[in-house]
């Protein structure tokens, strides 16, 4: 029987390169993005299907999810919808505040709460793509750090309760990816008191060896294509060698001569996201 597997974000980046993945391992794709209308690539590709979504409006989110499990017995739940910023606090708006926290956390456990209902009946899997800056920190990201380190530890505590109901919850940890991240993904508060410390930061972390070194979304679905289908209640899935080596770094050194050894201008080269 063909499975059928739900995604947010999946207009770019990792969401676009799993739809597809997925389609080619011939499974149903219920590909959502906050325009459709304008998506002129995944609408070409048979079994996949279109939905609006912007994980931030939660009566959009009740109207999706009771469209695509009316229709369709939903398998997977890939949570990936999300966006960074990097830059110091005290520069972010309070509305940048709110975006962040409600686009990358608010909008994961609402979505995942609704589906639950169904997945009681069917057994289901829910993954988030969450990052190895859930696991490990870095300068200039505690927004960021703030959402993906709170669905480390809500994923954790869900999974609790959900295992015994025979329904897998799981993270997947990408290093450094080739995404829009740097893009249209990426909000960059500043501000004058950190100038010197950001300008070299930035310098480094928007490089041109930096973003052409990274590696390509496709990896990540492989990777979340295992999580789907290995039946483990296995609760992390790093990626690459980047997240592995640094989360295992951090756990040798500790916080405090993790940050000590890490002189940032020499940090921000293999810096994973």
């Amino acid at each position: 029987m063909t499975k059928t597997i739900f995604i947010t974000g999946a207009s770019s980046g990792i969401g676009k390169a799993t739809a597809k993945f997925f389609q080619e391992k011939d499974w149903n794709v219920i590909a959502t993005m906050r325009n459709p209308e304008k998506e002129t690539e995944l609408n070409q590709l048979e079994n996949v299907t279109l939905l609006p979504l912007d994980v931030t409006n939660f009566e959009q989110i009740q109207s999706a999810v009771k469209e695509a499990t009316s229709k369709n017995t939903i398998d997977v739940v890939l949570n990936n919808a999300g966006y960074g910023t990097v830059g110091a606090l005290e520069g972010t708006t309070d509305q940048e505040i709110q975006q962040v926290i409600n686009t990358n956390l608010l909008g994961v456990i609402r979505l995942t709460k609704e589906f639950i209902p169904h997945f009681r009946e069917n057994k289901g899997v829910f993954i988030t793509v969450s990052s190895i800056g859930g696991l490990v920190a870095y300068p200039f990201f505690s927004l960021y750090h703030a959402t993906k380190w709170a669905i480390e530890g809500w994923t954790e505590s869900l999974a609790f309760e959900l295992n015994q109901l025979g329904i897998q919850v799981k993270t997947v940890q990408p290093g450094p990816t080739k995404t829009d991240f740097v893009g249209r993904s990426l909000v960059v508060p500043e501000h004058p008191a950190y100038d010197e410390f950001f300008d070299k930061f930035k310098k480094m972390f928007f490089s041109d060896d930096v973003i052409n070194g990274l590696e390509p979304p496709e990896t990540v679905s492989e990777v979340i294509y295992e999580a789907a289908t290995d039946g483990k209640n296995q609760l992390r899935y790093m990626v690459g060698a980047a997240a592995n080596g640094e989360y295992k770094r951090r756990l040798e050194l500790g916080a405090e001569i993790f940050h000590q050894e890490y002189d940032t201008v020499f940090l921000i080269n293999k810096l994973p996201l």
